[in-house]
């Protein structure tokens, strides 16, 4: 059992599954728009559009993974601002989607936890 531990619920995960060589552009724009950071890992992907390409584009199978935890009121605009970064408006160059986190727990300095507290009891 932890000693002490601050459970946040107000926390959502946006995953970006792109073409390699896009995630660093990604992890920059994240942090450009206020994201705490990102995690980035590398991936294979398979199907019918590997093949045929998603309207004869070609569709790479290597694919770079895009986590960021992100706080709910900062959710969209770093949504949007990867949606653009990505040019997912772009046919074949990946897919965005967002995550709720039912609850989730990382050290938290005892000076922020008690502003956040703080916070919490004057919202309306």
């Amino acid at each position: 059992m932890p000693k002490e531990m601050t459970v946040l619920t107000d926390a959502s995960l946006i995953t970006c599954v792109v073409q390699r060589g896009v995630a660093d552009t990604l992890v920059q724009a994240a942090i450009e728009a206020g994201a705490p950071g990102a995690t980035v890992y590398h991936a294979h992907g398979s199907g019918v559009r590997e093949r045929l390409g998603l309207l004869g584009v070609a569709v790479e199978v290597e694919k770079e993974v895009v986590n960021i935890v992100v706080a709910n009121d900062q959710r969209d605009r770093i949504f949007e601002k990867l949606y653009s970064a990505a040019q997912l408006d772009t046919p074949g160059m990946g897919i965005i989607y967002v995550t709720p986190l039912e609850k989730m727990a990382t050290y938290i300095p005892k000076e922020v936890a008690a502003r956040l507290a703080r916070e919490e009891a004057d919202a309306p």
